[in-house]
């Protein structure tokens, strides 16, 4: 368990907080491409790390990230004219700024002092569907963190967010615990998959994977340190008596790259709107694919869970499952079948996140071997922010981040899981070579 006063610095972000000051040395998604998606366009409102902005792109495509708040008398930026002059003007009395936030035009003052003028403003990065913002010191800026969309358009890239109604750690959490697959996700329909003879080593079909995490609800944890952060191997022992390990890595502050066959490069975040709130992120590059079918049985098919992304709106989610109606939680579902009585994937986990209330109090819970990954997490993240707030510089601020990756297999015998997903994986150099035509130099004995 935290302490009070360490859970208070876990999970507070404003301005001048511990971890804020933290979040704000890394570069974060503001919003989706999708929000803003034509220059002229209207402004979409952001609220990011307990901060009030507005995001706009004006008429030469730059995007602003400044204030929500005219520095003038207050009034929302979110109503001003996105004008032909590349400037966003105030609609009280008509004081305009441009993306970096310097007043251009003061109609309303018989001498304009617009030099004088300047609104907080952040520099942004548009990268795989997400407008990204740099919130710290202007002078403590890193070049921007790739995780493999740079570059892409947007019809390559695969971008969402979905709301959800707790701080962020504890929403994080869910992502990083291994653990809770073997319970919340279960459904009795399981038991009746034929055993398709992907249990022997190798990589499973998902539909023996989800077998095996009813098979065996008490993984064992591996956690290993890395420069980014760590990644865990959840081991759990198959019907046949093989090992079979989920890897997931998590790379500071807010990112998560959760286990998949044979490995995964989606990139989970989980970003604060403030202490009480946080967006679920999820982005991907659609250009890339498995060279071999490890998928086997499409196992939504047969499960009765609703698919939760479902006519997004402009790639954000919408929330039908809430804590407002249950979650649509149906008891009898619960006792027929459906392990949490939530027909939504998703919405399972917002439910027990959720549910734990905004801003969940650590110093009461009692932690078992399974939460390994969590309390590592938490570790790094409280570490990081005391030792900023000391004048140490952050960790993974820059760094090769195209390299994380989950994964998930069963072992060989003698095989250790923690070559799996990296560079060195022969799954991760077939799909590099068959994407590229050649070899890796680096992957050149």
């Amino acid at each position: 368990m935290l302490k009070t006063e360490e859970n208070e610095i876990l999970t507070r972000v404003g301005p001048g907080t511990p971890m804020g000051e933290l979040l704000r040395r890394y570069w974060t998604p503001a919003c989706l491409s999708a929000e803003i998606p034509e220059p002229g366009g209207p402004p979409a409102r952001v609220r990011l790390l307990a901060e009030n902005l507005v995001a706009f792109r004006d008429t030469s495509g730059r995007i602003g990230l400044v204030q929500e708040n005219c520095p003038h008398r207050g009034a929302s930026l979110y109503f001003g004219r996105n004008e032909d002059d590349a400037r966003l003007r105030c609609v009280y009395h008509g004081w305009a700024f441009d993306t970096d936030g310097r007043c251009v035009d003061m109609p309303s003052e018989p001498v304009p002092f617009c030099e004088k003028v300047r609104m907080r403003a952040y520099p942004t990065h548009e990268s795989g569907g997400i407008v990204w913002a740099y919130l710290g010191p202007e002078e403590t800026m890193t070049p921007f963190r790739d995780f493999g969309t740079d570059g892409l358009g947007l019809t390559q890239v695969m971008a969402t967010k979905q709301h959800s109604a707790c701080n962020w750690v504890q929403a994080m959490e869910g992502n990083l615990d291994t653990s809770h697959i073997s319970h919340l996700h279960q459904w009795n329909g399981i038991d009746a998959i034929p055993d398709d003879g992907s249990d022997k080593p190798g990589y499973p079909s998902n539909a023996m994977s989800w077998k095996f995490w009813r098979h065996d609800r008490a993984p064992r944890l591996e956690v290993e340190d890395t420069w980014y952060g760590y990644h865990y191997a959840g081991i759990r022992t198959t019907p046949n008596g093989n090992t079979h390990v989920r890897v997931t890595a998590y790379a500071m502050p807010y990112s998560t790259m959760v286990a998949s066959i044979p490995f995964s490069v989606g990139h989970g975040l989980f970003v604060p709107v403030d202490d009480e709130n946080c967006w679920r992120y999820f982005s991907a590059p659609k250009t890339w694919r498995n060279p071999r079918d490890y998928g086997g049985t499409n196992l939504f098919a047969l499960a009765p869970f609703s698919t939760p992304v479902t006519g997004p709106r402009d790639g954000i989610i919408p929330r039908e499952y809430t804590a407002g109606n249950d979650y649509q939680m149906d008891r009898q579902a619960q006792r027929d079948g459906i392990f949490s009585g939530v027909s939504d994937f998703v919405s399972q986990d917002l439910m027990v996140t959720e549910s734990m209330g905004p801003v969940y109090d650590r110093s009461q819970e009692q932690l078992g071997s399974t939460d390994r990954a969590i309390t590592r997490m938490r570790h790094l993240l409280l570490s990081a922010a005391r030792d900023l707030a000391e004048g140490k510089e952050p960790p993974a601020v820059t760094g090769d981040f195209q390299s994380i990756r989950g994964a998930e297999k069963i072992l060989e015998p003698g095989e250790d899981w923690r070559l799996l997903g990296t560079d060195a994986d022969p799954a991760v150099q077939e799909t590099l070579t068959a994407s590229t035509g050649e070899q890796p130099t680096d992957m050149v004995d």
